[in-house]
Order: C-alpha cells, then structure tokens, then sequence
C-alpha cells in the first residue's frame, strides 16, 4: 500500500519540479514544453495575424483569453494534478504483471530512429482519430467535447480549448497505442509532441492553408473548419475527425468539405446553454445528457 503511496505523492511532486525546471530553462531545450508552447503559439498567432483567412476577425476574437488559459490548464495544470494517478496505475499494472512488451506486437528496437517516430506518430494519430469518433457517437461523451465545439471564431489557441475529461478518455488508448510498439524510445516523443502541437494550432487557426495534394495525408484548417460548423450533414455524428492526418477521414468516408470560404457559423446546436466561463465549463457534462441534436 505505501508502495502506491509513494507512487501518487512522487509522481505529483516529480511533474511540479519538472515543470518548474522548464519554466526557468533547466531542462534540454527539446523538452521543454512549456516554452516550446509559447514559441510555437506566437509563431502560428504572428502568421494569423499577417495572412489572416477571415479578416474581419479580431486579432484578440472571441474567448481568446479563455482559450489561452485552457492551453496552460490542460498541458500543465492538469498534468501535474493528474500525474501521481498515472505513476500509481504503472506501478499497480507493473504488480499485475501487465508490461508495455507484454503488449507489443511490433518490435521496433532494431529499426532506424526515423521509422520508428514516423510508425509511432501514425498510430498515436489513428488512436486519437478513433477516440475522436467515439466523443462524437456517444451522448455521454459529446457532453464533455461540447466544450471544445463551444468555440464561436476559431484561432490557433482553440486547439487546446477541451474538457479535462477528454484527457482521461484519451490517455488511455494513446497508452495502449504506444504499448503495442515494442522498443519504441520514449525519449524522442519530443519530436511528435512539437509536430503534433504545430499541426493542432494550424488546424484551428485563422489562416488559409490546404497543403496542396498533401491534404489527402494532413489535417489542415479548412477541413477542420468544417468539423466545427453548426451544421453538420444530416445522419451523421460528425465529419472531418482527423488530428494531425486527415487520411483516416478519407479511408473511412467522414470527409467533408463543401465549399473554402470559411464563412461559416461554428458551434453546435443549442450552445447556448453551455457555461460561458472557465469554472461552469470545468464541472459540465456531469449532469444527465440530453439527446443529441
């Protein structure tokens, strides 16, 4: 039982001085989260603010503030809070005799270094594309993801406007997804965290980007536009699921884009309901979901 104990108070106190330590530049720059963000945010806000797609958009549009909160909430507040949990469930599977190589059906020990980031960024993907699916097929779960479609004009920080729920629902089956790729090297996951981040804040910015032919393979912001229009096609629970592959959505038939003009309503029927704050927003979806419109 102290065993569990330790875990929980070590793995808090562990994530607090990390990030600490990257906050002050004491970490290897190419794990440092924390700035990598801020440097990637204003990056992609600066090219927002240059070529920006719907031009009567304000630089600071609606719920800019809460957006950039929720993106330090949700990559570091959370992580610390949630962090002794994890480390308590490694140790309790680790006694359960449950190990990532008990899992693995790939064993990537042996392939080149680039193989193996490019084999784990496609799975992570996949796991998030299928778990996308999933927050809008059940009512359950959209509850909490209405949260990131309550989004009214859309900018790079709305990436990381979701539900803390959503990172209990996704870390699961993110870890599943690693576990079955035998040999994977945690340590060069900074490489598709930083692209997956770039890719995210394009995905939701207020630039006009398509990619060319290679919008086949990549998310980009007016597929994903879509995904948060008001109106969806009739009978469906969605489209355009994609994180940073747009391929999925391609494979499996949820594409959708009828037109580029990005002048299109965002949100979702009846959200107007939803809390408009930070703390009414933190505690939604608890309560008995409505039926889905």
């Amino acid at each position: 039982m102290l065993d569990y104990l330790d875990a929980l108070i070590n793995g808090f106190l562990g994530t607090v001085r990390w990030t600490w330590r990257s906050i002050i530049f004491d970490v290897p720059w190419y794990t440092n989260y924390f700035w990598g963000l801020i440097i990637i945010s204003l990056l992609v806000w600066g090219l927002e603010i240059l070529f920006p797609w719907r031009k009567q958009q304000s630089i600071f549009r609606k719920d800019f503030w809460l957006d950039a909160f929720y993106m330090f909430f949700n990559f570091f507040v959370f992580a610390i809070v949630i962090s002794g949990v994890y480390k308590l469930l490694g140790v309790l599977f680790s006694d359960m005799g449950i190990s990532s190589r008990a899992l693995a059906i790939v064993d990537m020990a042996n392939w080149p270094q680039w193989t193996q980031l490019l084999l784990f960024f496609v799975v992570l993907d996949f796991v998030q594309w299928f778990t996308h699916v999933l927050l809008h097929r059940y009512p359950v779960l959209w509850e909490f993801h209405k949260v990131h479609h309550s989004v009214k004009e859309m900018g790079f920080a709305a990436h990381l406007r979701f539900h803390w729920m959503e990172n209990i629902l996704y870390k699961p089956l993110k870890t599943l997804g690693v576990m079955v790729i035998g040999g994977f090297e945690p340590e060069q996951a900074y490489i598709v965290h930083f692209a997956a981040i770039a890719i995210g804040h394009f995905n939701h910015s207020n630039i006009k980007l398509t990619y060319g032919p290679l919008k086949y393979i990549l998310n980009n912001p007016v597929m994903h536009l879509y995904h948060h229009a008001y109106t969806i096609p009739k009978g469906s629970h969605g489209v355009n699921f994609g994180i940073s592959l747009s391929i999925w959505d391609y494979i499996f038939r949820t594409n959708y884009i009828p037109e580029s003009g990005g002048q299109i309503q965002l949100g979702f029927p009846g959200d107007e309901a939803l809390p408009k704050g930070f703390w009414g927003q933190l505690i939604y979806g608890f309560k008995k979901p409505k039926k889905k419109h």
